[in-house]
C-alpha cells in the first residue's frame, strides 16, 4: 500500500528559535504569530527531551506566544525545580510540541514584515531588496 503522507507542522518550538534576519533590523526576535489555522495532535512525552531542551529555549518569548493562543497553561516565572514537577513538563510538552501552526504568518517585531506559514512550513526567504 502507497504511504500515508505526513502533515507538515510548524511546532512552538520551532518558533522559539526563528527570527527576522531582514536588512536593517536588529530586534528580529521575537516573532508575533498570526496563526490562522491551528491543529492539536499528541505525540509521546519525553520528560528528558524536555529537560535537554529547556535550557536552549527563550521561556518568556514561548509564555508570550502561547498566551498569544490563549494557551494559559505555563507560568510567567521560571524556578529550576520546576524541571522536576510532572504537571509543568507536560503542560511544556503539549506548549512546545503539539500545538502545529498550519496556516498563519509570523511577523517581525520591528519591521511588522509578514513571513506566511503554509501547510504547516513558515516560509523566511527574503526578498533581493531586503537582503
Amino acid at each position: 500500500p502507497p504511504k500515508k503522507k505526513k502533515k507538515n507542522r510548524m511546532r512552538l518550538l520551532a518558533h522559539n528559535f526563528l527570527r527576522s534576519n531582514v536588512k536593517g533590523v536588529s530586534e528580529g526576535y521575537p516573532l508575533a504569530l498570526k496563526a490562522d489555522n491551528i491543529e492539536e495532535r499528541e505525540c509521546d512525552f519525553s520528560a528528558d527531551f524536555l529537560r535537554n531542551t529547556f535550557p536552549k529555549l527563550d521561556y518568556p518569548a514561548l509564555v508570550g506566544v502561547a498566551k498569544s493562543l490563549s494557551l494559559d497553561v505555563l507560568p510567567e516565572a521560571f524556578e529550576d525545580s520546576m524541571l522536576e514537577n510532572e504537571e509543568f513538563l507536560r503542560n511544556l510538552h503539549h506548549v512546545l510540541l503539539e500545538v502545529n501552526i498550519i496556516t498563519g504568518a509570523l511577523v517581525c517585531p520591528e519591521s511588522g514584515r509578514e513571513f506566511p506559514i503554509t501547510d504547516g512550513i513558515p516560509n523566511m526567504v527574503l526578498n533581493e531588496d531586503e537582503l
